[in-house]
């Protein structure tokens, strides 16, 4: 039946809709043009937020952290992103994002699976970052939780896609400063009433598709803290870097 399904639905680049070869597990499903321009985060990384950092090719496994984790407070203890946002991954989590490319969601979370699992701590909770209920209800779904919710499976952890809470809605961050998107998100997030109980000392591994300032993980990560948490790690789908 697969090989039936095969003829019938070749495999096609999740970017271009070129066809592809694989399509088994394991595989990128990205054709040869569109994996050139999809910048894997899979070498040495910052051990805060996962951007990805020169390699001195001796294999040390020392921890790394970016000019930015050094000079920014972060709430948060740990991160990891599959990828660089640039090239295919932006077109790929903008799709995702506002094209109503759900189907996208289910290889992403492998990509982020592999990249969290360093993250992994006992009777940890995965969450995504969530939206208002007027952007839920303008967009139709939130990306962050359809991927937290696959990525929580394939690591064989709880999820918990109502942990979190928005207390007001935000305008949007792009086209912001530094300083704007900080305090664009101050005090716009919570522990859910429900949850609060719960969450006291478990790790949490905080899920979301782009982080640029961290802003948004930054008030994610301290309203869990705030409620009582253990630490908590974020795992994103792609790192903004300077370079792209």
């Amino acid at each position: 039946m697969k090989a039936a399904l095969l003829l019938l639905y070749p495999p096609q680049c999740l970017s271009c809709g070129a066809g592809v070869a694989d399509s088994g597990p394991g595989a990128i499903h990205l054709c040869p043009d569109c994996w050139k321009e999809a910048a894997f985060v899979t070498g040495a990384c910052c051990d805060c937020c996962g951007a990805p950092l020169p390699d001195d090719g001796t294999g040390r496994a020392e921890v790394l952290v970016c000019d930015d984790c050094l000079v920014a407070v972060r709430p948060w203890s740990r991160g990891r992103a599959a990828m660089v946002y640039g090239g295919t991954g932006r077109k790929l989590i903008l799709a995702l994002k506002h094209g109503d490319r759900l189907d996208l969601a289910p290889p992403m979370a492998a990509w982020l699976a592999r990249a969290a699992a360093p993250l992994v701590q006992p009777d940890m909770i995965v969450a995504p970052v969530p939206l208002h209920l007027r952007r839920l209800m303008r967009r139709k779904y939130n990306q962050a939780a359809q991927v937290s919710g696959r990525l929580a499976r394939l690591l064989d952890l709880p999820h918990q896609a109502d942990l979190l809470t928005r207390l007001r809605h935000t305008p949007s961050q792009e086209h912001r400063g530094a300083e704007d998107r900080f305090a664009n998100q101050a005090g716009a997030l919570a522990v859910s009433r429900r949850r609060r109980e719960g969450v006291q000392g478990r790790p949490v591994l905080l899920v979301d598709d782009v982080m640029a300032s961290g802003a948004t993980i930054t008030a994610a990560a301290t309203a869990l803290l705030a409620a009582g948490s253990g630490p908590v790690s974020v795992a994103l789908l792609a790192r903004a870097v300077k370079d792209h």
